[in-house]
């Protein structure tokens, strides 16, 4: 079986669209997922420096329209075993798994990224490093004594702190043992409490949604676990933006169910990585351009 995953803020790189807009059925999706939104994916998937595609309101929708456009180009009519996504890939794998349609996602992600950017904003100075190595019961230790949240437990060594910017720089300036801390380039502290105006916010848009039952196997990055109602997976997603993101567990999950293969969709790179140490062995196939697509096709010949 295969799964389908989609990345998460911070996997977008200036340019990123550009190959792929030299394909004309992606380059139609990207214009029709454009239009859903009030986010121009063209120019910032394209023209766009990476100050400017940082914004989280102009990320969010960025990473779903990419994903989306890619995953249905190399799925074609074939069908996704698995799918799941990591933060704001929760939207781009919904649609895909058919809890909800593709302009349904980029309307909800865009109401997530402006509520997201907006929370940050009236927050005190918030941030988020990426801690590296390091025992992890030392390293949740030492987040626990400057009051920071994991606010990702990506697997493999590796894990997200959040919170103020004062235990950030602390944290960065002497790290837990063995562990190597990388200040990243964010607008605050998801998925933690500073990001509960978020939540309401994307709680009142998402309650115009009609969310279907689940078409493939798709996981919550709440627990790893398997959801399997529209509405419940909704109502996680909205959830999620300020509790941490558990894709430890996910992978996990996908071991117990039997996932022999790894698509991840654009801009592709990051949730494979993971994967190198989480799923040792596990044949994988990341979407970064167009050249991609026939090693994405042929896996999907091979574990369908």
């Amino acid at each position: 079986m295969i799964a389908v995953l989609f990345p998460g803020q911070g996997a977008q790189t200036p340019g990123m669209l550009e190959p792929w807009l030299a394909l004309p059925d992606v380059a139609a999706r990207i214009r029709e997922l454009s239009d859903a939104t009030d986010v121009d994916l063209v120019a910032h998937g394209t023209t766009s420096d990476a100050e400017t595609i940082r914004d989280t309101s102009i990320a969010q929708p960025l990473l779903v329209a990419a994903g989306l456009a890619t995953a249905r180009e190399a799925l074609g009519d074939a069908a996704a075993g698995l799918v799941a996504g990591h933060s704001v890939g929760e939207l781009g794998a919904a649609a895909l798994a058919g809890v909800i349609d593709d302009s349904e996602a980029m309307r909800l992600v865009s109401v997530r990224g402006r509520a997201m950017a907006a929370a940050a904003a009236a927050a005190e100075p918030t941030s988020m490093a990426a801690i590296l190595g390091g025992v992890e019961e030392d390293v949740l230790d030492r987040l626990d004594q400057l009051g920071l949240t994991p606010a990702n437990m990506n697997g493999g060594g590796q894990i997200v702190a959040a919170g103020a910017s004062a235990g950030i720089e602390a944290l960065v300036a002497d790290p837990p043992a063995r562990a190597r801390v990388i200040p990243l380039q964010v607008a605050g502290a998801f998925h933690t409490s500073y990001m509960q105006p978020a939540v309401s916010a994307l709680a009142d848009a998402a309650a115009s949604a009609s969310p279907r039952d689940p078409e493939s196997a798709l996981l919550t990055n709440a627990d790893g676990t398997q959801v399997t109602s529209g509405t419940g997976a909704l109502e996680r997603i909205v959830a999620q933006v300020a509790n941490p993101v558990r894709w430890d567990l996910c992978q996990a999950r996908m071991l117990e169910l039997g996932v022999t293969a790894i698509l991840e969709v654009a801009p592709g790179g990051v949730l494979t990585g993971l994967a190198k140490r989480s799923l040792k062995g596990m044949p994988a196939v990341a979407l970064k351009t167009p050249d991609d697509l026939p090693a994405a096709r042929e896996l999907l010949e091979q574990h369908a």
